[in-house]
């Protein structure tokens, strides 16, 4: 017999090279099978954020090898949750869905302290929606 299906998150930011990685990731980490995570950007970068990499792996996430992704439609259509982080109007709208909203600082050319503060930050709303799940 197996539990309940897991609840489909897709974090959405820009260039998916920093909030959104690092969100995914926390809540990939904290929700284990209770969560299905992805994250994808409108615009996506050619690579994560090296300064997101560093804070990251300081709690045991490994980002080195994630590759920001374009945010498809069908990526919104199977989220039952949906994160945006900054990304305006490019995050489509579907009746059904759970929508939020997390104003955040973009860590973009950021120093190491400042995205770690984003980080702690992005980990605090996590648990808060992971205990809304």
């Amino acid at each position: 017999m197996s539990g309940p299906e897991p609840t489909d998150v897709l974090f959405v930011c820009v260039h998916n090279a920093g909030r959104s990685q690092m969100a995914a990731a926390l809540l990939a980490h904290r929700g284990g099978e209770r969560v299905r995570v992805r994250s994808a950007g409108s615009e996506p970068a050619g690579e994560v954020n090296p300064a997101v990499v560093v804070v990251m792996r300081e709690l045991g996430l490994e980002l080195a090898g994630e590759q920001p992704k374009r945010l498809e439609d069908a990526a919104v259509r199977e989220a039952d949750v949906v994160v945006t982080m900054g990304c305006g109007d490019a995050c489509a709208v579907y009746p059904g869905k759970r929508y939020e909203d997390w104003e955040l600082e973009d860590p973009a050319g950021k120093p190491l302290e400042t995205v770690r503060r984003i980080r702690d930050e992005i980990d605090e709303r996590v648990s808060g929606l992971l205990a809304t799940l």
